[in-house]
């Protein structure tokens, strides 16, 4: 009897401990003591915001080799001189990779998905260092890959899938290069001069796309050819001195795309075509109404726009967006000065050819596209199509050679085609089937999707954080 008394009474007391511990844990606040933060009292430097951040572009030149290259080879913008992505180079080039791919060299590079241009046996870059948080623009030999100099500035840029995305724009005596935050540098790429410097955010009023700046500058004969959204949808901006000659109004309130400004020229007629976030436009190039907007449309008008107009025959023009946009064909047409649009075909990515992030290939009058991963059963597969009906699919690769994001380019009559993890296609250039040639694993990477630049036989590729020159010549 003693003995279940005596069990009872300690069954009494674990109760009461335990209801006491779980009261106290219960009205316990374990922050009472805390105060909140305020900036300085920490003794730590207080960050100025992005508004008030004081940014001298191009304020460091660090200088390290100097180089006299018999090269002269050239890949001189985004997509190559004539905007279509294709070398014009007469370079024999391989078939197959052969004993594997012949690495020239490799460089690290700071997270991102900018491309390179080749002039002269000159690589430039405009790079981001996440350590010393600068923009920099590094200059590298073709030949071995050493960095000759570099022209950088600080700026603060969070990491937000990369940094860097854009292609330079090159010439004998210029270098245009737009940093993350919309940060406009003109240098001499021969010295590395700084020469002048634009910032669109605080110029012009530029929101900053979700992804960073991605449009890639255009050098037309004098003058840097722009969009910076905003006050002006696009600026013209003499290359000698820096002063903007021209400007088009915005009164759409059309912000800055991923994509980049592509010339057209309609019954002798050169213009400029842009896809803003909001809508296209086709800009007067030359004349008097140099700047004008000449004609316009909302029909496609996706919040995110990677890919850059598709300039076709006749006035045509196919634009294509990824994120469930799909694609639109559409005709420009003119009369005596009047512009019309006409839309021939809009569809969901399912329904045509399209493209999330790369802008296809138009070659021997037909259009290549690596298909996005909402187009159904033939999502990531390469595909070929008749730019006069781009809702008929010709031919694809299969279902055994599918791509990603990563972009495409055509030298020597071959397709290269690179997958997102590095992986390197060799295709036939061919408009009645798939022809593969080979393929190798170049860059033990991910995100590979920086635009290819080719120039005197060799390629250069990348991935997130790595860049590879190839030796690619037969």
């Amino acid at each position: 009897m003693f003995k279940k008394s005596f069990i009872r009474v300690l069954l009494l007391i674990f109760i009461f401990i335990g209801i006491s511990s779980f009261l106290w844990w219960f009205i316990y606040d374990p922050v009472k003591e805390f105060t909140t933060s305020i900036p300085g009292m920490d003794n730590r430097p207080v960050r100025n915001s992005e508004s008030d951040e004081v940014i001298n572009i191009g304020e460091r030149f660090d200088e390290y080799l100097s180089l006299e290259s018999n090269l002269t080879g050239k890949w001189t913008r985004f997509r190559g001189a004539d905007f279509d992505n294709i070398s014009k180079q007469d370079i024999p080039l391989i078939d197959k990779w052969g004993d594997g791919p012949k690495i020239q060299w490799t460089v690290d590079l700071g997270e991102g998905h900018a491309a390179p241009v080749i002039y002269n046996g000159k690589v430039y870059l405009l790079d981001y260092n996440e350590v010393k948080k600068r923009d920099a623009l590094r200059c590298f030999s073709l030949e071995t890959g050493k960095e000759l100099w570099r022209r950088s500035y600080n700026v603060h840029v969070k990491r937000n899938h990369g940094m860097s995305r854009t292609v330079p724009a090159i010439n004998d005596n210029y270098l245009v290069t737009i940093g993350p935050r919309c940060h406009v540098m003109c240098t001499d790429p021969n010295t590395g001069e700084l020469l002048w410097g634009i910032d669109l955010v605080k110029e012009y009023n530029t929101e900053v796309p979700f992804w960073y700046t991605g449009q890639c500058p255009m050098i037309d004969g004098d003058h840097a050819i722009i969009a910076p959204g905003g006050s002006s949808l696009i600026i013209a901006v003499d290359l000698a001195t820096g002063k903007v000659v021209w400007d088009t109004p915005n009164p759409d309130k059309w912000n800055m795309s991923h994509s980049s400004i592509m010339p057209m020229t309609l019954n002798g007629k050169k213009m400029y075509v842009y896809a803003a976030v909001g809508g296209i436009c086709g800009v007067s190039a030359e004349g008097n109404d140099k700047g004008k907007i000449l004609w316009k449309t909302i029909e496609f008008s996706p919040t995110v726009v990677a890919p850059s107009p598709l300039i076709l025959d006749n006035g045509k023009i196919f634009m294509t967006a990824g994120y469930g946009a799909g694609a639109m064909l559409f005709e420009v047409k003119e009369n005596n000065g009047d512009y019309v649009v006409e839309v021939l075909q809009k569809y969901k990515p399912k329904d045509g050819i399209a493209s999330e992030q790369q802008t296809p290939i138009y070659y021997n009058g037909f259009m290549f596209s690596v298909l996005p991963k909402d187009a159904g059963g033939m999502r990531n597969r390469f595909v070929c199509c008749n730019p006069s009906d781009v809702q008929n699919i010709l031919w694809t690769s299969g279902k055994e050679d599918r791509f990603g994001l990563g972009p495409y380019a055509i030298a020597d009559g071959k397709f290269f085609i690179l997958n997102d993890d590095g992986t390197l296609t060799i295709a036939k250039a061919s408009t009645e089937k798939f022809i593969f040639i080979d393929k190798a694993k170049i860059i033990d990477g991910m995100d590979a999707w920086g635009p290819l630049a080719f120039a005197d036989g060799y390629l250069i590729m990348r991935d997130s954080k790595t860049m590879v020159c190839l030796d690619i010549r037969k």
